[in-house]
């Protein structure tokens, strides 16, 4: 299930302004939370604390990395077309659209980053589309004005969105996206035990970190993409943005034939068998199966139990194509009565071993229990919203980190920081001295060069997305802007 918002979504009345949401005096201030209530403040699971929207206005006043945000959405260029569009790997229509029309009589309006929509979704979920900013102040000034519960980043238009009502119909057009991935938790809860619905513990987390490993690493070999920006999405899932010039120049086909190549778990929830592997086995599944079987018995025997009563052993039973093999594992199950899982799950292999059943019958259940379940709508359409990264999930009071794929089995959804835990340690941060007297404090150094997140929990994922994937990034886009110089023989040596 995706969290994001519905793609023909309507725009909804602002509710009333900060200053008359400010007088009140139901709200703390932010100075109060920040002075050392903070450490008291704990945002539950599953309802949203008071001191929500005072802990809002501080984070966006004090952490949010509005300058990186904006330099990743601007892809190095503010001021015109995107690399995608003036390499000529646009969409269909974007190489018209770079060139001055897409045969609607109307070019491109205003600049790129410009033409990106944004929605907000304020308290009492008061939801605004087609939002869109000309400049990083203008973002910056907006964010901190409405303080959104939750932000989310749509396409680039071939106008600003906050016009789309005075452009013709029908000339309004999307042209160019990331392409996103959504993985979410509640889309395990047939093959997982532990929880449902939106908990998640550590027995079933492994499940993302599968789906880190075997997306990420697919989308680079298999499709050459480079830069993949993988993040928590505050609360029970992953998502993906693929950031690469053609990546976000796929038009709604290209991004159905990568969904589509990715997605190996079809059917309802009601079907048995919902994944079917070839003879032989496709190389990108024999990869993924490589992964899984890291983490099949573990996660699936012993933290999920599936040998563990007859409701369970009946997902997995029929997948067994052989019926002679099916019941004699029926009656292994029974036998060891859900203590023995591991020693049945390798009488199983010795069993297929041995005999000439159909081989491909365990690495399909391990697929079945372990391969990502994509929302794969979220992928396939152009105009499709996702949540930002760095929103902070109202249910948890968790921040949307970006997560270094690299060190995707270090991570933990439990160690990433709420905001009032945020609140709490800029405060003890506050309290460190200058070096002498002549020398600015660590907070003011910190503060000066808008990375105040660096004396919080948030450094190493905020600094992996400023240091290790923006910094690639941009040198990747100057290196496209350089060669297309040189081809158009303009460079100034």
């Amino acid at each position: 299930m995706s969290d994001t918002p519905p793609a023909n979504a309507t725009s909804s009345p602002s509710p009333m302004s900060p200053e008359k949401d400010e007088s009140r005096g139901t709200k703390r201030r932010v100075d109060e939370v920040v002075a050392g209530e903070a450490s008291q403040v704990n945002v539950a699971p599953t309802e949203l604390s008071d001191e929500f929207p005072e802990l809002l206005r501080f984070y966006y006043s004090r952490l949010f990395p509005f300058a990186p945000f904006f330099e990743w959405l601007s892809y190095g260029d503010v001021s015109g077309t995107s690399v995608a569009a003036a390499t000529g790997l646009g969409a269909a229509g974007v190489g018209e659209a770079a060139a001055g029309g897409r045969g609607d009589g109307m070019g491109l309006q205003g600049s790129y980053v410009s033409r990106r929509e944004f929605s907000f979704t304020l308290e009492d979920d008061v939801y605004i589309r087609y939002q869109s900013f000309a400049s990083a102040a203008e973002l910056e000034a907006e964010i901190r004005k409405k303080r959104p519960f939750k932000i989310d980043i749509g396409a680039v238009y071939n106008a600003p969105p906050k016009d789309h009502k005075t452009i013709p119909a029908g000339a309004f057009k999307p042209l160019e996206k990331e392409l996103v991935f959504d993985i979410d938790m509640t889309d395990y809860d047939e093959v997982r035990t532990c929880c449902s619905g939106a908990d998640i513990c550590t027995k079933c987390w492994p499940f993302m970190t599968i789906a880190i490993r075997v997306l990420d690493t697919a989308l680079r070999e298999d499709f050459g993409f480079e830069h993949l920006l993988w993040v928590y999405s505050g609360r029970r899932g992953i998502h993906c943005w693929v950031c690469d010039p053609r990546a976000r120049a796929l038009s709604q086909n290209g991004r159905s034939a990568v969904a589509e190549y990715l997605n190996l778990i079809r059917g309802s929830e009601d079907s048995g068998r919902k994944v079917f592997v070839t003879t032989p086995m496709h190389p990108s599944v024999e990869r993924a199966a490589a992964v899984v079987e890291e983490y099949f018995e573990e996660l699936v025997l012993e933290e999920q139990g599936m040998f563990g009563c007859a409701e369970r052993w009946d997902k997995i039973l029929p997948l067994i194509s052989d019926e002679s093999a099916r019941a004699g594992i029926r009656n292994a199950l029974i036998q060891q009565d859900g203590d023995n899982a591991l020693g049945v799950w390798e009488g199983i292999k010795d069993m297929y071993a041995q005999n000439s059943y159909r081989s491909a019958d365990l690495t399909e259940i391990m697929l079945q229990f372990c391969y990502p379940r994509l929302d794969i709508h979220v992928s396939k359409g152009l105009n499709h919203l996702l949540k930002s990264p760095f929103c902070v999930h109202p249910k948890t009071g968790r921040v949307c980190v970006p997560l270094d794929p690299a060190r995707v089995a270090d991570f933990s959804p439990f160690d990433v920081p709420t905001v009032s835990q945020l609140a709490a340690e800029l405060t003890e941060a506050a309290k460190a001295p200058a070096p002498s007297a002549d020398e600015p404090s660590p907070m003011d150094v910190a503060s000066q060069s808008g990375r105040a997140y660096s004396l919080t929990s948030l450094k190493p994922y905020f600094g992996y997305f400023e240091n290790v994937f923006l910094k690639s990034l941009l040198a990747s886009i100057r290196e496209i802007k350089q060669e297309a110089a040189i081809r158009e023989g303009v460079i100034d040596f």
